[in-house]
């Protein structure tokens, strides 16, 4: 994730940890890594990711973070990988307007996530 949304490295990304096949379950998205640098190549100047907790149970890891500069409201994700031979080879993704913790009914925030 640092390579494609921060750094905005894609190939170096794909070459470092995308494996094949790649399977993607995000609608929007074909199998394979083959479109990451158009995707990235696509953000916006303004485009911000930010990480957040990331845990792990077996072969599958996930990310919460929140993106800025993708749309008029800012995003908190949550990326779902499957990890095969060190390499990331399927992809689950939910994506949710962040709602400001004064306006949430419990006052508490979407992201982070403190510990």
């Amino acid at each position: 994730m640092h390579e494609l949304f921060v750094t905005r490295d894609a190939e170096k990304a794909m070459r470092l940890y995308y494996g094949k096949p790649y399977l993607q379950h995000n609608p929007t998205m074909a199998d394979g890594a083959d479109d990451l640098p158009k995707v990235v190549a696509s953000l916006p100047a303004n485009f911000k990711y930010e990480p957040g907790i990331i845990a792990a149970d077996g072969d599958m890891v996930m990310i919460h973070g929140r993106v800025t500069g993708w749309g008029p409201k800012p995003l908190v994700v949550v990326d779902i990988f499957r990890v095969k031979n060190g390499k990331l080879v399927e992809h689950w993704d939910v994506m949710q307007e962040e709602v400001p913790a004064a306006q949430t009914k419990s006052g508490r925030p979407m992201f982070p996530i403190e510990r």
